[in-house]
């Protein structure tokens, strides 16, 4: 049985001679390999080690006399010159502070690529931005629901387009690379980033993320995409406090089966870049885990791009995780473990890095070998961007940025994103003739639509909001008119002490507008948040939100409650009150549009949830739990039971499904098994239905979860029609992770589940 705790704990080969660790993965002999070759070759000490050190935009800013940023960003030549011709930086990133036109990005790049272009370099720069959601630091960029909402799609095909369109523009910004997708899992609800997750199954993740990887990457690396970077390898979201960024206990077993294929699969779809887990997995912090990113990254998965640290992450290994005594002991370990480019970011901490690294490559803790394999993964992804040849783009080549046609397709994603959870007594779709109450923290505020990482990193500036979208307010009075659409908040979120908390807000003008209609809207939800300043205390809504639907509630009023949220947030409380309850997730700029759209009946739901919607606080559950969970039970008492299963979501039409058909009944381990299954749209309204196949290993060596989805398929069906859907299962499918954290496939019986229908057969050598 393999030693899972030595694994793990592999911080110890960093105690060893630094010459006797294995970094260099086999170099493919092409003519572009040369290339790279020849210039290391070329490169003093100084330029390699500047190529592993990146930079924030801030250092190179001009400010005024107390040091904050000038309005117009423009860069400061001396410190530029600093930077590039001194130090040798080969990357720069991301805004530290807001939304810039086009026009600034114009300048930042003209001034940042000067140096290499009038030949005082050898190498170009390499920009990177988190565009998670489309360019959201670029004005009127096209802005898409967050990579939960898009999850909640199902449809890999509008991942890829959404991420056409935000490389597109990324790249009408003069920059080459995008900070996304995540990756990591959102199997930790409180965890702040889990609107940035593509879910808690990581064949949902898998299959969007690699079709996300092929939006931004494209079939080749032209001026209209970027180089993807998948975050953060690996582990990050499974804190077990829920705080961002403290420690995740993950066996070899699960981390195998649930946290490392989604990235596995994004590599194997050609991603360029990959950013490094913040937090510690099993004491190791993830900027030390040898195993992970040299063994099994690149070694094993022959990963050819470069590892990027997160801000500032080598040097919280000494004053954070406290790993190390040091900061020329932090860099050294980091660096030999496998990260190729440190995000310093701040001056003079850069200089200092740069000058620890070329002591350290000096007195040989650090091998030539290490930094020349860095440098060249480094150069290898500069080279695939085509930034040797043309650093700078040319910014009047993209004039379909912020067109209508990208502005329509983040609409339609948001669309098939938002849910439906609720629908009592058909009280959707609404009628033109119906008054309406508008309502609830969220209904009349951009922020609440789009969450963090918009504009701003919190995102919770509204003097930056794109001009002309509407709020859930303005989209309703679009629709009706004002006459027919009252209006009252009735409670506003703010932060006290640093975490969210809701208050009450003209509550007696919301108590006498109830009177006055016929529905109430209530858009509940939480603040913007990311990272640390996202923390919560609990996952309940704040109580004063709850007590909103329940006043409602008590004048037996049809409320329709509207969630705008980043993580389920718990509100078993008032579900059974309502009349429906729609999940809109963090929908984007165009989310209120399409929220109107699906309310009245114009378009038809179709998202589907992408985790698990627990019922309780402080009841963590997922869809794929063991068959010993559901044996739990006692008296009233169940131990799996969500208010919403993943994968759940109602629409306007009525799906039936008919008996699954098995091309054989036994299955031998070098064949596959083709399965079909005929499904009806029962109505009169076009369905845009997913079809999720489930399989569930019977009995198995180690303890098999109930089920697993291992195939999914979107696809419209028009009204009153019928399709007969097909997929194939091979051995691979039905493999798992057993005690000697092997893939295997075991003899027995499985059965296979689609929709209320199931089906089984044997496996057998």
């Amino acid at each position: 049985m393999k030693n899972w705790i030595v694994y793990l704990f592999g911080i110890s080969f960093l105690i060893f001679s630094c010459k006797s660790i294995l970094h260099v993965t086999e170099v493919p002999n092409t003519p572009e390999e040369q290339e790279i070759n020849k210039l290391i070759s070329n490169m003093t000490l100084e330029e390699k080690v500047g190529q592993t050190c990146q930079i924030t935009l801030d250092v190179l800013l001009q400010t005024n006399a107390d040091g904050s940023a000038k309005t117009f960003a423009e860069i400061d030549s001396v410190k530029l010159n600093e930077a590039i011709q001194k130090y040798k930086v080969g990357s720069v990133l991301n805004v530290g502070s807001h939304t810039l036109t086009r026009k600034e990005w114009t300048g930042i790049h003209t001034a940042i690529h000067q140096d290499f272009l009038k030949g005082g370099s050898a190498i170009p720069i390499i920009y990177g931005v988190d565009a998670i959601h489309g360019m959201n630091y670029t004005v009127g960029a096209t802005l898409f629901p967050q990579e939960i909402g898009l999850a909640a799609t199902w449809n890999p095909n509008l991942a890829e387009q959404f991420a056409t369109i935000s490389a597109y523009e990324t790249r009408a910004s003069g920059i080459p690379w995008n900070f996304s997708p995540v990756l990591d899992l959102a199997r930790q609800p409180l965890w702040s980033r889990n609107f940035e997750t593509l879910g808690e199954d990581p064949y949902l993740a898998s299959q969007m993320g690699a079709a996300i990887i092929k939006g931004y990457q494209g079939t080749t690396l032209d001026q209209f995409h970027v180089a993807a970077c998948l975050k953060h390898f690996v582990g990050y979201s499974a804190a077990q406090s829920g705080r961002d960024r403290t420690p995740a206990w993950i066996p070899e077993k699960y981390m195998k089966e649930l946290y490392l294929p989604a990235f596995k699969k994004a590599v194997d779809a050609g991603a360029l870049t990959v950013m490094v887990n913040s937090g510690v997995v099993n004491g190791i912090p993830g900027h030390l885990n040898y195993d992970l990113l040299t063994k099994t990254l690149k070694n094993e998965w022959g990963f050819q791009g470069f590892a990027v640290s997160d801000w500032e992450d080598f040097i919280f290994l000494h004053t954070v995780h406290h790993t190390a005594p040091n900061l020329k002991t932090a860099y050294i370990n980091a660096f030999n473990a496998g990260v190729d480019m440190s995000m310093v970011p701040y001056s003079p901490q850069y200089k200092e890095y740069c000058e620890i690294m070329l002591e350290g490559v000096k007195s040989a803790a650090i091998p030539m070998s290490r930094l020349d394999d860095a440098v060249r993964r480094i150069l290898r992804v500069k080279t695939k961007l085509g930034l040797f040849n043309k650093a700078l783009v040319n910014f009047d080549a993209y004039p379909n940025f912020a067109s209508t046609e990208f502005k329509n397709k983040a609409k339609e994603t948001a669309l098939e994103s938002i849910t439906l959870l609720k629908n009592a007594n058909d009280v959707l779709p609404l009628t033109a003739g119906q008054k309406v109450l508008i309502a609830g923290p969220c209904s009349d505020n951009m922020i609440y639509l789009n969450g963090a990482w918009t504009h701003t990193w919190q995102g919770v500036d509204t003097q930056y909001n794109t001009e002309g979208c509407k709020t859930i307010l303005q989209a309703f009075q679009s629709k009706l008119g004002k006459d027919n659409c009252l209006y009252s908040k009735g409670a506003e979120l703010y932060y006290e002490k640093e975490f969210e908390a809701t208050r009450f807000s003209a509550l007696e003008d919301y108590k006498a507008k109830l009177d006055l209609v016929d529905v109430v809207v209530l858009c509940l939800g939480e603040l913007p948040s990311t990272e640390k300043p996202g923390d919560i205390h609990s996952l309940n809504l704040d109580a004063e939100q709850r007590a909103l639907a329940q006043l409602a509630y008590a004048k037996n009023k049809k409320v329709i409650i509207v969630l705008c949220e980043g993580r389920p947030r718990i509100i078993h409380d008032i579900v059974e009150g309502a009349a429906a309850i729609i999940q809109a997730y963090l929908p984007g700029d165009y989310g209120a549009d399409a929220l109107v759209d699906l309310m009245f009946g114009t378009a038809n739901f179709s998202g589907r949830l992408p985790y698990t919607y627990p019922k309780y606080d402080g009841v963590i559950e997922f869809y794929d739990h063991p068959y010993s969970v559901d044996r739990a039970k006692s008296g009233n008492f169940e131990a799996y039971f969500p208010e919403w299963d993943f994968g759940f979501g109602l629409s306007y039409s009525k799906i039936s499904y008919g008996d699954i058909i098995l091309d054989k009944s036994v299955m031998n381990q070098n064949e596959s098994i083709s399965l079909s299954v005929k499904i009806k749209n029962e109505s009169n309204i076009a369905v845009k239905e997913v079809v999720q196949l489930y399989l569930s290993d019977l009995y198995a060596s180690m303890v098999p979860t109930g089920k697993s989805l291992k195939k999914f398929q979107k696809i419209e069906i028009p009204a009153n029609g019928e399709m007969i859907f097909k997929f194939s299962l091979t051995k691979d499918d039905l493999k798992f992770v057993n005690e000697n954290g092997d893939f295997v496939a075991e003899e027995g019986d499985f059965k296979i589940t689609i929709g209320n229908k199931s089906a089984s057969f044997k496996l057998v050598n």
